[in-house]
């Protein structure tokens, strides 16, 4: 004896229309987060899904001068987010006209090149700065690049072949630029002299302003690590959302960027992509969404004045 679902085949095309809508929709919510990354605007999209949400339950129960405020309220919300966050729905845009759909998703994104040597080029450098007891501070970027509006001061452009050479030059104490941070994208040195915000977590203000700088960056920014040489006492650190590892020998470091540069990046290109893969994707990042926006909004850290 057949069901009555099967038996109403208008039930049951209703059902996955809604069905679609629904993935459509969270499909376009993850492409948002990607866009936009782990920054702090993301409160600002909290806002935007809560007033979106209000908006459907007012039509919804039909009422009409409620839905038409909230629908004004998330028209104007969205230019206005448009306009804050150009520079990521410009690249938003630029993939979606390109056809770079999967790119949207996570997928075949750039990591490091399949070698050792620029790690092998990072961790001496940073080896012959501790022996040397000369401070310095390095940002490597892990998933995509980093917005400039991340830091205090954008720094100078370089855009440089990295080498050891390179970087112990800047970080020497005679050069112009060794008090700030040297930016790493790939296997380039984009910029030098870059000023970070700092943490002002209680637990960090008994630190120096490297490792402060290297946990407020780290904790607004999660793609990207920060590699920290203390100039008093020629200690290493490494630095991922916002937590600090030390002491750390060259070795150790070298074994910590693999793991988080190259081993992860190499799990996500040999990774077959399907539309399985993508499903557990967008419901990882839906699943962190909801609990993110229960959760209770984090005093923002101040920035150096």
């Amino acid at each position: 004896m057949k069901s009555g679902l099967s038996n109403d085949p208008g039930l049951m095309k209703s059902l996955l229309v809604h069905s679609i809508d629904i993935g459509l929709v969270l499909a376009l919510i993850y492409m948002v987060l990607v866009i936009i990354g782990e920054r702090r605007t993301l409160w600002m999209v909290r806002g935007f899904i809560v007033l979106m949400l209000a908006s459907a339950f007012s039509h919804w129960a039909g009422l009409k001068l409620l839905s038409f405020a909230l629908n004004s309220l998330v028209i104007g919300s969205a230019v206005s987010m448009a306009v804050i966050l150009q520079s990521e729905f410009r690249r938003f845009l630029e993939q979606l006209g390109q056809g770079e759909i999967l790119q949207m998703f996570g997928h075949n994104r750039r990591v490091l090149p399949e070698s050792d040597s620029i790690i092998d080029e990072i961790v001496e450098s940073i080896k012959q700065l501790s022996q040397n007891r000369i401070g310095a501070l390095l940002i490597i970027e892990t998933d995509g690049p980093m917005d400039e509006r991340d830091f205090s001061v954008p720094g100078v452009k370089l855009n440089a072949e990295l080498s050891k050479e390179l970087l112990q030059t800047i970080f020497q104490p005679k050069t112009l630029l060794h008090d700030g941070a040297v930016l790493i994208r790939e296997h380039k040195v984009i910029s030098a002299g870059v000023i970070l915000p700092l943490s002002e977590r209680i637990a960090s203000r008994q630190l120096g302003t490297r490792h402060r700088a290297a946990m407020g960056i780290t904790e607004q920014v999660e793609k990207c690590l920060c590699v920290v040489v203390s100039e008093e006492t020629g200690s290493i650190s490494l630095a991922e959302k916002g937590t600090l590892n030390r002491p750390l020998t060259s070795n150790k470091l070298k074994e910590l960027l693999e793991q988080r540069l190259f081993l992860s990046g190499s799990e996500k290109n040999t990774k077959p992509f399907t539309i399985l893969n993508l499903g557990v994707q967008i419901g990882t990042k839906v699943s962190r969404l909801i609990s993110w926006m229960f959760r209770q909004s984090p005093s923002a850290p101040r920035k150096k004045r």
